[in-house]
């Protein structure tokens, strides 16, 4: 994928079906460079043969299409810069995904949109609750959708003029930020 934002959003898609109601997304990235990016969950887990096989491109809990290459493209945008992945699931708890990449090597991925990552997930699952940070040295992004509906009550999240709300936050937030989002 040309932009890790992508990675992330098909990723945390699969969080939203496996039932999770509480999702996180965190961007870390620390003074050397390297980033860490989790994406964990509450959902419904997986076995330890299921962790083992979703690094296969052509394992997938889907019925649509025979392939699922969410993780196996991500494990590959980690490892070409001399970073990792390490997933961690326990059935009936939910799965924490973890990769690291160096910033600095000539092969990472950029970043890319996550305003357009983060509002899309929400607009599609505004009954999930999403938990975001992107943490550099000197700046951070954050977005607390529990927080947003202790202030807002029964609105949905998945509301126009909320989603608009959502994208303008993350967006002059991103904009203090420095750099590209």
């Amino acid at each position: 994928m040309k932009e890790l934002s992508l990675n992330i959003l098909d990723v945390t898609e699969n969080s939203v079906s496996a039932g999770a109601k509480n999702i996180e997304v965190s961007l870390i990235e620390d003074e050397k460079g390297i980033l860490t990016l989790t994406i964990g969950d509450n959902g419904c887990g997986m076995t330890p043969e299921v962790v083992k096989s979703v690094i296969d491109p052509f394992y997938t809990t889907r019925t649509t299409r025979k392939v699922g290459l969410g993780v196996p493209l991500l494990k590959m945008a980690a490892e070409q810069t001399g970073g990792s992945i390490d997933i961690k699931s326990e059935v009936g708890v939910g799965t924490t995904v973890t990769a690291t990449f160096d910033t600095k090597s000539i092969d990472f991925t950029p970043i890319g949109d996550m305003v357009s990552t983060m509002t899309t997930l929400i607009m599609g699952a505004p009954d999930r609750d999403f938990e975001y940070i992107h943490r550099k040295p000197g700046a951070e992004v954050t977005l607390s959708t529990l927080q947003l509906r202790e202030v807002l009550g029964d609105v949905s999240l998945g509301e126009p003029e909320i989603i608009a709300w959502i994208k303008d936050y993350l967006t002059e937030q991103y904009n203090n930020f420095g750099g590209t989002n």
